[in-house]
Parts: structure tokens; sequence; C-alpha cells
């Protein structure tokens, strides 16, 4: 009878810590906040090789995914059990209560047949406009994808590559896929390839069909823990309008230069943990992006999210808002992150078409080493530079959707190396209300360039620089 109640003991103990392993990341916020609880998962397991499918490589999986998921599906959801090996596949699309778990020496690859990653519409037999994300849910609940494997986006096979910034042998490397190179000489498209037959009729069509690697739109209770994702055709997890996300102990990593190779872009969720997560990308580091015009006014803001104890190496920025955030930010807090040989630190980035308003920003406790250009930057004239891309002229038709950016409390911040401490320029009213404090900056070039339309207030900031 005492081993009976001792079990039930040690049963409750498990289940109650089960329950709160989120929890003590949300003490002593600066700002209440709705808290994550991890999905529910039903335990029934399935592996991937009871359905015919094979990790050497070469072979197809994309019907053994659709088999295994529906199964699952039909029996109320469980795992999917992704064993060693590499796993080729095309479109992998979650449905409830479903964990995609990849074991150690799991390696999910996307094709590179582009053919595979698009949806035809069975009736006119017409294609979508841009390829659908490797793996992707929509209006899902309770869904994640664990484990310690690798999905990798294989996005050589879609990225454009700019000469400047890749070397001779880097150049000669992609040149080598076949592929075509622009008439100035100045970029390559994996189009016209050696191997695979293209898609579209000419190469800005082909790279205008780039798809991110995993987007999650409309869903709730979603987990990613312990996998690493690299080397997408775009941006690597894109979670959109999804509620209650918790980002844990992931690996971001693509090349330097990766176009477009954004690492973690949240979308107007709400309730977001991100936490323990080290990204190594070609652009933004843990973006969030909160979309533009109207219809993002009615989508609603990115609300209640708490980034903590996280490691960006490479990017274009560590914590960024925007560039696109018409829909808002609302309680957001930043706390206990490195930023290592990033671009910039903190980017606030918008321009007007694309603002909104900030509220009840916390950023406190991050430490940063050399950054290549400015440690903290509010810039409101933002133009997305994509390959074929031209810069606006700087005339708006409209002056609507205005950057406003207001309401943030950035603390204790440490920097060695930055070629400018604090960057701000915007019209006035753009950036207003803003204060920093307790921080110090060692710059190389400038302390600050802070427009006189730019209302922020420095408490205790010492930017010091090379003794002359």
């Amino acid at each position: 009878m005492k081993m009976f109640f001792l079990s039930c003991l040690l049963m409750v103990a498990a289940l109650t810590a089960s329950a709160g392993d989120y929890a003590h990341y949300y003490q002593q916020l600066p700002v209440q906040m709705q808290q994550v609880v991890a999905p529910q998962i039903p335990e029934l397991t399935v592996r991937l090789t009871d359905f015919g499918a094979k990790g050497d490589g070469v072979t197809d999986n994309t019907e053994a995914f659709q088999k295994a998921i529906s199964q699952l599906s039909k029996q109320g959801g469980g795992h999917l059990v992704v064993p060693a090996g590499v796993w080729l596949t095309g479109l992998i699309s979650l449905k409830d209560n479903i964990d995609l778990h990849l074991e150690r020496n799991a390696i999910v690859m996307a094709t590179p047949d582009k053919l595979k990653h698009l949806k035809t519409d069975k009736q006119t037999g017409e294609r979508d406009s841009r390829a659908t994300p490797l793996i992707n849910a929509s209006k899902r609940k309770n869904i994640s994808i664990t484990g310690e494997g690798i999905i990798d986006g294989n996005g050589k096979w879609w990225r454009p590559v700019k000469r400047g910034k890749v070397s001779d042998t880097e150049w000669n490397q992609f040149r080598s896929m076949g592929g075509t190179v622009s008439e100035k000489g100045d970029l390559w498209y994996p189009f016209a390839l050696k191997h695979f037959p293209n898609i579209t009729q000419d190469m800005e069509k082909e790279e205008n069909l780039r798809m991110h690697m995993v987007r999650f739109t409309d869903c709730e209770n979603v987990l990613v823990s312990g996998v690493t994702l690299q080397n997408s055709p775009r941006f690597h997890f894109v979670p959109q309008r999804c509620r209650n996300v918790i980002i844990d102990g992931v690996t971001v990593r693509c090349p330097w230069n990766a176009q477009n190779g954004d690492a973690i872009d949240i979308g107007q969720c709400k309730s977001v943990l991100i936490v323990n997560n080290t990204i190594d990308c070609g652009d933004d580091g843990i973006c969030m992006k909160g979309g533009a015009g109207a219809k993002a006014v009615a989508d609603g803001p990115c609300e209640d999210i708490l980034i903590q104890d996280n490691t960006v190496f490479h990017a274009h920025g560590g914590f960024v808002i925007g560039s696109e955030f018409s829909g808002g930010m609302k309680n957001i807090v930043v706390r206990n992150n490195t930023f290592s040989g990033t671009d910039t630190g903190l980017r606030f980035k918008s321009a007007v078409g694309r603002g909104g308003t900030t509220e009840k920003i916390f950023i406190s406790n991050i430490v940063m080493n050399d950054i290549k250009d400015e440690a903290i930057v509010f810039e409101t004239t933002y133009w997305d530079n994509h390959v074929g891309a031209k810069q606006p002229d700087g005339t708006q038709a409209k002056q609507e959707f205005v950057p406003n950016f207001t309401d943030i409390h950035i603390s204790d911040v440490v920097c060695r190396g930055a070629k400018t401490g604090i960057k701000a320029q915007g019209a006035k009213g753009m950036i207003h209300g803003i204060d920093i404090s307790n921080t110090t900056i060692f710059y190389t070039q400038k302390a600050s360039d802070i427009g006189s339309d730019c209302d922020i207030k420095l408490t205790n900031v010492n930017l010091v620089t090379f003794e002359k």
C-alpha cells in the first residue's frame, strides 16, 4: 500500500513539474504577460520507416511522410519518429496533435526537385505563385517539432547569390551547378541548372517562388525544441498569427551571405517564449514582424513575447522589430541575451507605409561584441534591398502607417566594439519616449548619431573609445 501511494505521489510530482516547465521564465517580469503552455501530444508513436521510407539520401520520402501523418491523425495524433539517416522529401504538412521527432543523426532534407514543393490546383492545373514551406501547418492545434536532428532546406538550389558577397572559389562552385549569371555579372541565379528542370520561364520569376522552410499559420499550441534548422531558401522559422508558441534550444544556421536568410520571424503572434537558442544566419536573427497596412491592423499586434537566454552570432540584427509592423508591438521582454558578431545589435527599422506603434518594450542585460555597425539603431526610412529591388525615391503619396517607436526601455547593455554606439534618425514623432540606462558601449568611429527630432533619454550611458 505504501508503495502504491509513493507511486501516486511521484506521478503527481512528475505531472506538476511538466506543467510548470516554463513557468520559471516568467519571474520578475517588468510587465504582466500570458504564460505559454507546452502542447499536449498523445503517446502513440510510429516510425517513418514503417511507411516505406528510406534514409539513403536518394529516395523521395514525401509519400511516406504523408502516409505517416495521415495515420497518426486518424488515431487522434502522436509522435512521428524520424531515425538516423538522410531523408529527402517534399512537403510535410502537420495536422492536429502531431509531433515530428527527429532522432540524433537524422537529417530531413528538402528535395532539390522544386516541383515537389509547388501545390497545384486540381481543377485548373495552375501552380501556386510561391512554393509551399517544407514543413507547414495551417489552423492546427498542438503541433511540435522536437529532437536532436537537422532540418535542411537545401537553400543553394533556390537562393540567388550576389557576386560581391562570395569569394572566387565560392562563385565557381555555384557556377559548377549550372545556373544563370545576370548581364552585369553581379548575380547568379539557380535557373537553368544542370540536373533539375526550371519551373518558370525566367530567372526572376523562379527567384520569386522561393519559400520559407518552416511556417505555421493561425496555429495554437506550438513547440519547436532541440532541432537544428539550416540552409533555408528564405526565412527559417515563421509562425504567423499563432498563439502559445515555444521555441526552445533550437540552432538556426546558414551562410552569412544567404539572401533573406532570417532565422526566427515572429509575425503577429501572441504568447511566445523564445529561449536557449543559438543563431548564426544571413539576415535578421530574432525578428518581430507585424504586417503592413490595414489588414495588419485588423490582425493585431505581436503581444506577450518573452525572449531570453539566446545567443546570436552573425545576423543583420540580434533582436529586431520591423521593418513592417503596422499591427503593432506590445508587451515584449528581451533579457539575458548575447549578440556576438552581428551587423547591428538592437535594431528597430521601418518606413512610412509599413509602420505601427510599439508599447511596453523592455530590453535588459544584453551583452554584445564585434558589432559591425550600430549597437543600438532606430531607422525609419528602411527599404528591402532584396535581389532585383529598386530603392524608393523618397516620395510617399500618403503619410499613413507611420513608424511610431515609443515606450521602449533599454537598460544594462554592455558592448565591446561597434562602429557607432547609438543611432536614431526619423521625423518628429517617429522616435520618442525611448530611454537607455546603465549602459556601456565601446565604439570605434562614432559615439552617437541621434537626430534632433528624436526623443531618447540617456541615463548613466557611457560611450567610450580609444584614447587619443
